[in-house]
């Protein structure tokens, strides 16, 4: 199944850099031998991005990382060029059959691509500001069980996607951040590896995951990517050796206070359900719930949980990606409510693939948390 879901995905990406080469080869046909580097360059970056996802556990990290950036941010090109031919190739078959301008449109098509690469450079430049520079989302949530007066300050991440290319040196920007929010509870909303932690272990990232400072605790639940370990339980059994408690289908009750309930990500078809999860807990105590993916809301509300923290979707990345993620999920990303219960889908602190954030954003959300 593995196997058969890579063949597909591969011949879908050669498929797209097929038609991307052949319109950008008919684009540039008044300049001459520039299609011979357009070529050339493409090739080279599609096998340099198809290399660091296959290979790149296993190149020398600088690299992996430089093959990696390069690949990807040429795929972020790929997909916008796509969109520009498509769009172009829209206006051909119009003047086909209302013959408004020249036949082949050979200008057109040169001018059309020199211009849309000249605004994918600009996007891709301030995707790149976007993803480097997180925003800090404030959140107060009231909740109405059991009212004590209290309040904590819960800062939460997800989709930080450690590895290649957010390495060591970003990882200590992130924890920087985080502690520099002076939180009460740090909770990770699943994802914290991306594909293995050999590049964790080599890199040593433990020593900054435990310095993250946070009275109550830092806990965190698996996402999908961190079922792509090395083994089952590799991811799991590294985050706990870094001084993060991971709860997989498990509640803990904080300071006889509140609970925290952890599922496992739904990449476990065996997981629990959040019925069975929360059967023994006592729910007059305000819960708060960690799911990576933001499905079936409702089950959350029928257990009385008081807020839901996901990740996941990342909002789509750049776009068009956030406009299927709206289509996707009830909540692509941001707050929502329903009956007692606050839902937010973060966007993500890290990210998989291409480093740009366009349309969308890096973010810590910081909770305050009354109960």
């Amino acid at each position: 199944m593995k196997y058969g879901f890579f063949f597909f995905v591969l011949i879908f990406l050669i498929s797209l850099l097929s038609y991307v080469l052949l319109r950008g080869w008919q684009a540039l046909q008044p300049s001459g031998n520039v299609r011979i580097f357009y070529l050339i360059i493409s090739v080279f970056l599609f096998l340099s991005m198809m290399g660091s996802m296959i290979f790149g556990n296993y190149l020398p990290p600088v690299l992996a990382k430089m093959l990696s950036f390069a690949g990807l941010s040429y795929f972020i090109v790929m997909i916008y060029l796509l969109l520009s031919f498509i769009l172009v190739d829209i206006v051909r078959v119009t003047n086909h059959f209302t013959h408004f301008a020249p036949a082949g449109l050979v200008q057109f098509r040169y001018w059309a691509m020199l211009v849309s690469l000249v605004i994918i450079g600009i996007v891709m430049i301030i995707g790149n500001y976007k993803f480097n520079h997180p925003e800090v989302v404030k959140l107060d949530i009231s909740v109405e069980k059991n009212k004590s007066g209290k309040d904590i300050k819960i800062v939460a991440v997800s989709d930080i996607h450690l590895g290649i290319s957010i390495d060591k040196s970003r990882l200590k920007k992130y924890v920087a951040l985080i502690n520099s929010q002076q939180p009460d509870i740090v909770l990770i909303a699943g994802d914290l590896s991306d594909r293995g932690v050999k590049p964790l272990i080599d890199q040593k990232m433990n020593e900054e995951l435990s310095a993250i400072k946070a009275p109550l605790g830092v806990f965190a639940i698996t996402g999908n990517h961190d079922f792509y370990a090395e083994t089952l339980h590799a991811a799991t059994d590294y985050f706990k050796l870094s001084g993060i408690s991971v709860l997989q289908d498990s509640a803990f009750l904080v300071n006889n206070d509140f609970y925290i309930v952890g599922r496992d990500d739904k990449t476990n078809h065996k997981r629990k359900s959040l019925n069975e999860i929360m059967s023994n807990i006592d729910k007059t105590k305000p819960v708060i719930l960690l799911d990576h993916q933001p499905f079936h809301l409702e089950e959350a509300e029928q257990n009385n949980v008081d807020l839901q923290i996901s990740g996941h979707t990342h909002n789509g990345q750049f776009f068009p990606g956030s406009w299927f993620v709206k289509r996707m999920f009830e909540v692509g990303y941001g707050y929502l409510k329903k009956g007692n219960t606050h839902y937010y889908v973060s966007s993500g602190l890290g990210l998989w693939g291409p480093q740009y954030r366009i349309g969308t954003q890096s973010e810590v959300v910081v909770i305050n948390f009354k109960y």
